[in-house]
């Protein structure tokens, strides 16, 4: 399976010049813990990092310092992990893994963001596969006494 297929296309980004309260707003208006940072946020949007409502906190909050003073580009995660879009969901987890990050930005043609996939994501695409493998034992049982009947 693709990363693509399984990625939330409605990613709310922004660009880096972006305040941090402004951000923050996003967050709270999207309902989302993760805004992506863009370059050309205008025409083709490039990841070029990340923040998250943990990045605020323990970045701005707990430091008092003033969001309104502070642009996401001087917060973000700049040592950024994407995944192309035509990337297998199983490299993707482990590169996740090895990195200790759960969210990764999508991308497609040109670097272009096309999305974002986070653990959740894939946890929720593995326990539906899980789900399927459960059910062959079941129906072997039941097309073998069909068919030796």
């Amino acid at each position: 399976m693709e990363v693509g297929k399984l990625c939330t296309v409605d990613t709310v980004f922004c660009a880096r010049d972006e305040s941090v309260q402004g951000a923050a707003f996003l967050m709270r208006k999207h309902h989302v813990g993760d805004i992506v940072v863009v370059d050309g946020a205008d025409s083709i949007p490039t990841p070029a990092g990340i923040v998250t409502d943990r990045d605020i906190v323990v970045s701005v909050v707990a430091l008092g310092l003033d969001p309104n003073g502070l642009q996401v580009g001087d917060i973000m995660t700049d040592d950024l992990l994407t995944a192309d879009e035509h990337d297998d969901v199983t490299v993707t987890i482990e590169r996740m893994r090895l990195r200790g990050i759960r969210r990764v930005p999508v991308v497609g043609e040109g670097g272009r963001l096309v999305g974002i996939v986070s653990a959740d994501d894939l946890l929720g695409f593995l326990a539906e596969e899980m789900e399927d493998l459960a059910r062959i034992s079941p129906y072997q049982q039941q097309h073998e006494r069909r068919t030796r009947q």
